[in-house]
Order: structure tokens, then sequence, then C-alpha cells
């Protein structure tokens, strides 16, 4: 684009300015051959070309823009190299003289002053030198004004860039003045502050943060980082964590900026980046009992809600699992999930880690504080698992925290809001506990808005197979062992078994023999001595149940093979060829092999 075209109305007033000195014509042309600005019959002529806008014309102005260099003609009327429609007496111009313009080492434009009378001519015969000194004084003005616009343009796109990048930033940003006086903000810091940019501008900080410490900054001159600050705006409740710095210019505090953002917020980004709890759904719980499904759809009836839910059950029933799943399901998936075993966590640790406690509250306590379990889960849901162990003096302070939904951290009496949803889990009578005062009856009827029952494995003996195979697929790729069955004998023992710990002790009891076995199938030897022993005192082991064991073995091992064979290479006839030629049997023989194990296509096989 034209750099004289950005300045046009500096470039007409200065044209203007020449000829009311001189009283001579004057025109400026840009590179393009546009004239910008002139007087007299030129002004007529602005934004229209000169030399039929080309600069290899052959007239003057693109003589002076090719060769740089400035031009003085004393006779125009009858100088071909003006103008050369002078030979058809097409020129009213006398004279003129005229220099380039240069900006940046080039040639931009050019600028003339024309006699179209015999007093204007001699006016520039006479003062030739002094007139072309004058033009170079002219264009250097006019340059200095292009910098001058350049330097305005580049700031105003830098401000417009440095206004989409803060406006573009998720966290809250204020500035001040040494004053302490708004001077800017982003859009963020008006949601967070409910207040709309033009009333926060030209503001005292104090007015929206009283006793803000960017204050002190001020007056020190030192920032200070991710500091926790609370402030109350008429209804308007902001719990922050702010990180304020000063502006300085020649070492003097100008003014101070700072971001903050939500505490929630930061605690949840904390969450996101630490967490390792995977989303854990219904799908993944396995089993097809009717107990078990039973308790899996009433979950997924009350999942959507936001009632308090009491998962019992024996240990090891997967009460956890249950919890997760209820979370993944809920209205709450995108919030945190956090996890708290009020057995595991010593006494006098528990209440601190619960509710949080602020600078000062204990000896050893972290200068700046700490959020505890609740704020943590704010936004989300908190499982509380062992409840059952939860110290009667901290029943109390949860029971506030289920009522207000506001948290109270040690040490501070400031309440803080918290969106919770509380899922608690225990292996323990707490009706019993409640009868003998051992937990209290008001929490408890809290926690058991929606009571869920997880059944132990003897009330659902038929998962244990489903089970079992799952986990011996889940331990057999994590120990990159070859594929791995059950024998007859180790399917009848684990179904008779009374597995105490339930699913976790059958987990365990099934990694055991996966690491064990020293061969392609799992049989008794490899099993657990307790679940060995105890299926052989309930049924003794004679020579025929041996025998036939270790044919049923033989069988189920050969329809292994099978299986994989038929994965692996298809169900076609040339598949089957190739397999009956692997194993070294007749095509008959595998098909016969095939229909004694029931090995049909559509069996499930992928």
């Amino acid at each position: 684009m034209s750099l004289l075209k950005e300045i046009q109305h500096t470039v007409q007033q200065v044209a203007e300015a020449i000829s009311a000195v001189l009283q001579i014509e004057t025109e400026i042309v840009d590179n393009e051959m546009t004239i910008i600005a002139g007087t007299g019959k030129y002004k007529d002529m602005i934004n229209m070309k000169e030399e039929e806008g080309q600069v290899e014309a052959g007239y003057l102005y693109g003589r002076v823009i090719r060769t740089n260099q400035p031009f003085f003609v004393e006779d125009a009327r009858n100088d071909p190299s003006y103008d050369p429609s002078v030979l058809t007496g097409g020129t009213e111009e006398l004279a003129e003289v005229c220099a380039p313009i240069h900006y940046d080492g080039a040639v931009i434009g050019v600028i003339g002053l024309i006699a179209f009378d015999e007093i204007q001519r001699r006016s520039l015969l006479m003062n030739k030198l002094v007139l072309l000194t004058y033009l170079q004084r002219m264009s250097e003005l006019l340059t200095s004004k292009i910098s001058e616009q350049a330097a305005l343009n580049k700031w105003i796109k830098t401000t417009q860039k440095l206004e989409v990048l803060i406006g573009s930033i998720h966290e809250g940003i204020i500035a001040i003045d040494e004053h302490g006086i708004i001077t800017n903000c982003n859009e963020t810091a008006e949601q967070l502050v409910q207040m709309d940019k033009q009333q926060l501008i030209n503001t005292p900080i104090e007015q929206i943060w009283p006793n803000s410490p960017m204050l002190e900054v001020i007056q020190t001159g030192k920032g200070y980082i991710q500091q926790e600050e609370h402030y109350q705006l008429d209804q308007h409740d902001m719990h922050l964590i702010v990180t304020a710095r000063p502006i300085l210019i020649q070492d003097e505090v100008v003014g101070v900026v700072a971001t903050f953002r939500r505490m929630a917020d930061a605690r949840r980004l904390a969450y996101e980046l630490t967490s390792e709890q995977k989303d854990l759904f219904f799908t993944e719980i396995y089993g097809q009992s009717r107990a078990l499904s039973l308790v899996k759809k009433q979950a997924e009836q009350v999942a959507r809600g936001t009632s308090n839910i009491l998962i019992t059950g024996q240990s090891g029933t997967g009460k956890g699992m249950m919890a997760a799943a209820i979370h993944s399901a809920s209205n709450r998936r995108t919030g945190p999930f956090i996890i708290v075993n009020c057995g595991a966590i010593p006494e006098t640790l528990l209440e601190s880690e619960l509710f949080g406690y602020v600078s000062g509250a204990f000896t050893g306590a972290r200068r700046e504080g700490k959020a505890g379990k609740f704020e943590l889960a704010d936004g989300g849901t908190i499982f509380l698992d062992e409840i059952g162990d939860l110290p009667l003096h901290l029943q109390v302070k949860l029971l506030h925290v289920l009522q207000s939904k506001q948290v109270e951290r040690v040490g501070s009496n400031r309440l803080i809001p918290v969106d919770i949803r509380v899922i608690s889990a225990t292996n323990k009578d707490l009706e019993e506990m409640v009868r003998t005062k051992e937990f209290r009856e008001d929490l408890f009827f809290r926690l058991n808005v929606i009571p869920l029952y997880m059944p132990p494995l003897s009330e659902r003996t038929e998962d244990i197979p489903v089970l079992m195979d799952y986990f011996l697929e889940k331990y057999s790729q994590m120990s990159e062992h070859s594929p791995l069955t059950f024998s007859p004998a180790v399917r009848r023992a684990f179904s008779s078994y009374h597995w105490p710990g339930n699913v976790r002790e059958l987990e365990n009891a099934i990694e055991y023999s996966v690491n064990m076995t020293m061969s392609s199938y799992i049989d008794m030897d490899s099993i657990l001595p307790r679940i060995r022993n105890a299926c052989s005192a309930s049924q003794p082991v004679t020579a025929e149940t041996d025998e036939q064991s270790l044919k049923n073995m033989l069988l189920d091992h050969e329809k292994q093979i099978l299986i994989e064979m038929l994965k692996k290479y298809g169900h076609g006839l040339e598949a089957k060829r190739l397999i009956a030629a692997k194993l070294d049997i007749g095509l008959a023989t595998l098909y016969r092999k095939i229909d004694v194990h029931q090995l049909t296509i559509d069996e499930n096989m992928t």
C-alpha cells in the first residue's frame, strides 16, 4: 500500500502550506503515480493517476522515481523529456522543479513545484537551488510523519494483539496504577468479579477487594505468587488464588498486575494434573448374577441424582468400584472424584485432611495453609470409604458439612461453600453401631439416604467363572504369558470355595496362579494352598475322580487349542485345512472334534 496515502491528509496540508508560502502550485504523487495531494488544478485531480499511471512512460516523475534524482525543467513546453505531448501543444506548465521523497532507503513518491505563468517561472529559475533544498526539507517532513504513522500503526497492532491475548487467557487479569485505581481488566476478570469492565475501570481496588495485598505491592515493590485470598462483594463470595507483580519503570512502581482464578478451579486443575483415577463404568463391574444385576440397576437409577449414597457389604465386594461407576454416570462426571479412606488415615491427621487448615493452625502446618478433601471435591463427588471408622468428634463436623454444604478449616472461623455429593461405604453394621452409641444416628440418616448393598461372592457364585476368565486374561497379558486356561478341577475348586475376601481375594488368587503355573493351563498345583486344602477337605480325592479329572483336563486343553487356532486362521474351508495340517490330523477328524466341542462359528471366539 502507498505510504503517502496513509497520511494523505497531512500531505495535502503540506502541499497547501508550500503554495501559500511560495505562491506556486504544488503536486505530490506516490510511487504508483497516484496524485496524493495538490493545489490549483491538481487539487481536482487528487487520487487520479499522473503520467498515464506508468513509471516507465517517459515522463518527468517517472525519471525521478527511477533515478532517485531531483530534476529542474526550465522550458516545459519545448522539452519532450518533460512531457511527450509538448510536440502537439498539450502542456500548460512552463517550468517545474521536483525532488524524490525517500523512506527506508526507497523512493516512495515525488514532490513538485510547477510554474503556470512567467512570474512563477522566473521565480523558479532564480531560486532553483534554494527551492530544491526546500523540497528536500519538505520531503523529510513527510517521511517523519510516515515514521510516526508507522510507529502508531505498530503500537495499535501490538495493543490489539495484547488485548486479544489478555482476553484469551482463562485467568482473570486486573491492572491498577500507583494510586490503586483499576486501569484495565479482561473478560474473565469481569466474570469472576461479576462486574462489567466499564464499572471496574477507574474504580479503586479497595472497593472490590478490601485490604488487597496488591496495595502492599505498590508500597514495597515486591510481588507474590499463588496466594489464597477471600473477598465478599455484596452477596458474591470470591475465594481466589492470586498472583501479583509490580510494574516498574526506572525502579519506580507505577502499577500492579494481578492474575487470579477461583480456588475451586485451581483445585480442580491440580486434581486433573495429579490424579491417576480413571473413569470406571458399570459395564466394568463384571458379573451376571441376579444379586449383582439388581444392585447395578439400582445404582444406575440413582447415579444422576444428588442424594447421598451409603454402600454396604463385606470387604472386597467392589464398593469402591461401584462408587466410581456412580460418579462416572452422574452429572458430576467432569468434576473430581476424591477418595478418602477414613480407616487408613491416622486420627490425628484425619481432621486436617478432610477439612483443611489455615496458616499457623498447628505446629508443622504449611505457611499458606491447605485445602481439605471436601474443598478438593467441590463440583464433584467425595467417596468416604470405611466411614464406620470415623471418630465421633469428626462425625459432628461431617454432619455440619452435609447439612450446610460449607466447610470450616482447622484454625479458621470462615465458612467455605462446597458443592459436593457424598458417597460413603462400610463393611460394618452401622445400625448396630448407632445402637451402641459408636456412630451418630443423625449422621447415619444423612449418609443413608440411598442404601446400596454389594453382595458377597457366596451370594453370587454364578459370577465366579465370569470373574475367573476376566482376571485370567488380565494377568496373562500383564505377565506376557502365553494363553492360559483353567483345568476343570480348578474351576470346581474355585466355585466351591467360600471366598471370605470376595472379589479381591479371587483376583489375588488368580494373579498368584498365573505367576506360579509352568504350563499352558492352571491346575491344582498352581493355586493357593489354602484354596487347594479347602477343596481337599470338602471332597476327598479318589482314583476315580483323578482319572476323570485327567480326562476332562485333556479335553479342555484340546478345546482351548482348537479355539485359539480358529481365532487365528478362521472358520473357512481353507483355514480348516491349514489347521488340520498344523495339528497333523485329518480334516474329517478336525470336523469331528469341532462338533464334539460344539465350536460353531457363532461361539464367542473373538
